[in-house]
């Protein structure tokens, strides 16, 4: 804490986590661990498939890999933190590792957003163009397009981290949150938040028009493929090609819709966590199972990777 006039400024953070009741720690701190370790386990096997197996050597399985390689960071930013507050008394986070958080959760955020649009227009042209399909997105142009990603949220995180961090804290340190948003931060904001706040919009509904223009235009473009493939066999391909996506799409853009969207006066500390833990943990869990369980070619180039293992063995 510092002293300025008659103002404290803070200088560290307490997170409040989930609970202080040391009985459900434990039981979080289990569920936590099984989440953090069966998403890396998805995330890193799924890259490792990819990556063994030719057949998977597409523009499409390039992206999922991609994602799977971003969602082990983004996983990594929230719950290594849950874990260690789940089982230690000092929950006390400085000004500086509550902005260095910050910003990778940001960074990561907005990467998602643009490397899921950036799939939508894959699946789009996988669809609407196959025979051109390959030399439509060679190689070069999904790195370039994985890179941009990485480089719009990242540049969007430099603004929403320098918009946030140039406010002074005041009064409370006691974040009631398992990680610093932006949210309870502005609340513990001595300074005028207005100008912050148009900031904020402006940043994430400018991303979001964006991302989500692009992944509804590709959308609009498929929908008009698909209505035009004569047989029910071409049709249900050709959708179940776009399924995975468009869930993980739905998971992920509709938490932070509903996190965004909503008015300051009606976000309550534990509505906010709950529906934040979707697009933290939940999302990078199960999006490996996602584009894998119901996946004839992830299925049969595990087959082969373990075949191939057990013969050497």
């Amino acid at each position: 804490m510092e002293v300025e006039g008659n103002r404290t400024l803070v200088t560290d953070f307490v997170l409040v986590g989930f609970t202080s009741d040391p009985f459900l720690c434990i039981i979080f701190f289990v569920l936590f661990l099984a989440s953090y370790t069966l998403t890396l386990t998805g995330n890193l096997g799924l890259m490792a498939l990819i990556y063994l197996d030719s057949r998977l050597h597409t523009p499409m399985y390039f992206f999922v890999g991609s994602l799977s390689f971003l969602d082990i960071w983004y996983s990594s930013v929230y719950t290594p933190r849950i874990l260690s507050d789940c089982v230690s008394k000092d929950k006390q986070m400085s000004l500086l590792g509550c902005a260095a958080q910050f910003f990778f959760s940001a960074g990561l955020t907005f990467s998602e957003c643009f490397l899921l649009a950036f799939m939508a227009y894959d699946r789009f042209v996988a669809i609407c163009n196959p025979l051109r399909y390959t030399t439509a997105m060679p190689k070069k142009l999904c790195v370039q397009l994985v890179i941009g990603a990485y480089v719009a949220g990242f540049a969007n995180s430099i603004v929403h981290s320098s918009n946030t961090f140039c406010l002074r804290f005041c009064g409370s340190n006691v974040i009631n949150h398992y990680f610093c948003d932006v949210l309870p931060l502005v609340k513990m904001a001595c300074d005028d938040t207005r100008v912050h706040e148009l900031i904020l919009k402006a940043t994430i509904g400018c991303s979001l028009l964006v991302t989500t223009a692009v992944i509804v235009s590709s959308y609009i473009g498929i929908a008009a493929v698909i209505v035009r493939i004569r047989t029910a066999e071409g049709r249900r391909k050709a959708f179940f090609t776009c399924l995975a996506h468009l869930v993980s799409v739905t998971l992920f853009y509709g938490s932070i819709l509903i996190m965004y969207s909503r008015s300051n006066s009606q976000h309550t500390p534990d509505w906010d966590k709950g529906n934040a833990l979707f697009y933290t943990v939940v999302n990078p869990l199960v999006n490996p199972f996602i584009y894998s369980l119901r996946n004839k070619d992830v299925k049969a180039a595990f087959r082969n990777v373990w075949g191939r293992f057990l013969a050497h063995k």
